[in-house]
């Protein structure tokens, strides 16, 4: 398994070789061919993703007018973590853009590695708030950017 790829994640960048080589422990590959769904909007949140290989759509069914792609996740980004954090079902539905490699943690191997590694769920929880933050910032923008044309 590629450590590097544990490493780019957004929620992983602060954690050491060793603290990485227990985030891999716990790791599992899917594979997953061009248009499978996933996961969909509704679904449980069991488990988080980082592309390994491939690229992931993001996107949500928009009624009357059908798929609105939200993003396209390349290699590298981490998604589905926020339903796994807040125990709630899936916002948007994730489709394989291309045939794509996943790696996968699952909820409750997530949940014991944060409890029996203090340090790892202190430098996991921070990044989080980071990303959300950023996130937080970007919709921001975004709506105002929306309004701002809704004006006119």
């Amino acid at each position: 398994m590629d450590l590097s790829l544990i490493k780019h994640a957004a929620i992983f960048a602060d954690l050491t070789e060793a603290e990485v080589l227990h985030v891999a422990e716990i790791c599992h590959e899917q594979r997953f061919k061009f248009g499978h769904v996933i996961f969909r909007e509704g679904d449980p949140g069991n488990r988080l993703y980082i592309i390994a290989e491939g690229e992931v759509r993001i996107s949500r069914d928009v009624p009357g007018s059908g798929e609105e792609a939200l993003t396209v996740l390349k290699k590298g980004a981490c998604f589905g973590e926020m339903s796994v954090f807040d125990r709630s079902e899936r916002s948007t539905d994730a489709i394989a853009n291309v045939d794509t490699v996943l790696l996968t943690i699952t909820r409750s191997d997530f949940e014991i590695l944060l409890d029996f590694n203090r340090d790892i769920a202190y430098k996991i929880l921070w990044a989080v708030v980071r990303l959300l933050s950023s996130r937080l910032r970007v919709t921001n923008d975004n709506l105002r950017s929306f309004l701002a044309m809704s004006m006119f």
